[in-house]
């Protein structure tokens, strides 16, 4: 039935619904776009497609154990994933190249010096792990600021040139001696020693802006940044162990190089063992035929211990008896022995007392002594001066006519030594 026979209520119907179908197909078209974005952007976030990503390569023995695709490993981390696994011409040195990239921020941790690649054995099935591990020293492997190439006359008239910075390193003239290192700033300083040194032109790095894609590489032999390219990737030596499949591999040659041996020991064990159980036996039979030799030992010990037994036979008992009365003498000399020695130990212990009392008494009399010196402090100038005065009575007396005659000196002296003539009084009738 065409649409004009139908009535006019329902054609008003019709286009009302499909008004409705329309709305709601571009609905679910424009929730299905939306989906479909979400989830675009939510995989990228996830895999880290929005990320910087520093790239790497190293070199190792075989690829075993190796997927392009599986993780790089940073201090227990995913930082990154392998791009690449490709075997390296006949005739180079090195066999199978491995690329790989470590995403921001991870890549700040990778410098020139201490970072090292590890393939290290994940599993007992033969699954290798690449791991790098962190830098020590020297400069990060990749540079994010602009680079440049400049005179020193063109360095001089940089705008806001401390924060410009030496995208390599400067040596001396002999090349053995670093002057300047890599990032250090522009100072006038530094132009003016560059300029005595005769260095034209210097790489630069612009501090004041950072990119989000990689600006330079450090080419480690040369010693400077270079502008970065495809081609012109970071080298990390790696360190590799041999997967645990060839371990066992080598494992299992050595057991068997090693079985015949085993199997010639188990078998010199084996007549070993058998001639240690005939040496039992004969053991057994020489234990048997020494019984009746133990047995008499033992009646004979039990006979030395009695009376008229051949220990009194060895030794007689009057020696017995006389080396009683010897051992008799000797204790009863220790017993007076040890009464002298107590005597003289209470006797000197009385000594030491009485001298002690001694001491004490004498400590007495001269810390009284020394109580009265200095109570008084005069009193050694008067005993020195009753002293002097004693003297000159006694001299005084000496002199004195009455006491004269009682200090004359001896009169048998020698004609030889005449005392002088005496000295009478004026009113002697015999003096001249």
């Amino acid at each position: 039935m065409a649409l004009q026979d139908l009535t006019p209520q329902l054609r008003t119907r019709l286009s009302r619904m499909e008004r409705a179908v329309g709305w709601f197909v571009l609905l679910a078209t424009v929730l299905l776009v939306f989906g479909f974005g979400y989830y675009i952007y939510h995989t990228a976030q996830r895999k880290g497609w929005f990320v910087t990503k520093a790239p790497y390569f190293t070199f190792t023995d075989r690829a075993t154990g190796l997927r392009v695709g599986d993780p790089v490993k940073l201090m227990g981390f995913d930082v990154g994933q392998i791009t690449r696994i490709d075997a390296m011409p006949p005739f180079e040195p090195y066999n199978v190249y491995v690329e790989f990239e470590i995403k921001a921020p991870y890549y700040g941790y990778i410098w020139t010096k201490g970072s090292r690649a590890k393939v290290n054995t994940a599993d007992f099935l033969g699954k290798r792990v690449l791991e790098v591990t962190k830098g020590t020293d020297g400069y990060p492997t990749y540079a994010f600021h602009p680079l440049k190439e400049v005179t020193l006359s063109e360095a001089g008239g940089l705008k806001d040139l401390e924060k410009w910075r030496l995208a390599e390193e400067v040596f001396d003239a002999t090349g053995t001696n670093r002057l300047f290192k890599a990032f250090t700033p522009l100072f006038k300083t530094n132009l003016t020693t560059l300029a005595k040194l005769g260095v034209q032109k210097i790489r630069v790095l612009d501090t004041r802006e950072e990119k989000k894609a990689v600006t330079a590489v450090w080419n480690d032999h040369e010693a400077v940044y270079e502008p970065y390219g495809r081609t012109n990737l970071f080298w990390l030596l790696a360190d590799e162990s041999p997967a645990v499949t060839e371990r066992l591999e080598k494992l299992v040659g050595q057991v068997e190089k090693a079985l015949p041996d085993f199997l010639g020991l188990t078998n010199q064990l084996m007549t070993v063992l058998s001639n240690s159980a005939r040496l039992t036996a004969n053991l057994d039979a020489v234990a048997l035929s020494t019984r009746p030799t133990v047995s008499n030992l033992t009646a004979i010990t039990t006979q030395l211990r009695e009376r008229g037994s051949l220990g009194e036979w060895l030794v007689p008992s009057n020696v017995w008896d006389q080396f009683e009365a010897t051992l008799d003498t000797a204790d009863k000399a220790l017993a007076t022995a040890d009464k002298a020695i107590v005597n003289v130990d209470t006797n000197l212990a009385a000594l030491i007392e009485n001298l002690g009392r001694s001491l004490n008494h004498l400590a007495d009399i001269t810390s009284n002594l020394n109580q009265q010196v200095q109570a008084n402090t005069n009193i050694l100038g008067d005993i020195s001066a009753a002293i002097v005065h004693t003297d000159d009575l006694v001299q005084g007396l000496k002199r004195h006519w009455l006491l004269r005659s009682a200090f004359r000196g001896k009169t048998n002296a020698p004609p030889g030594n005449l005392p002088p003539s005496q000295l009478r009084s004026p009113k002697d009738p015999g003096r001249r």
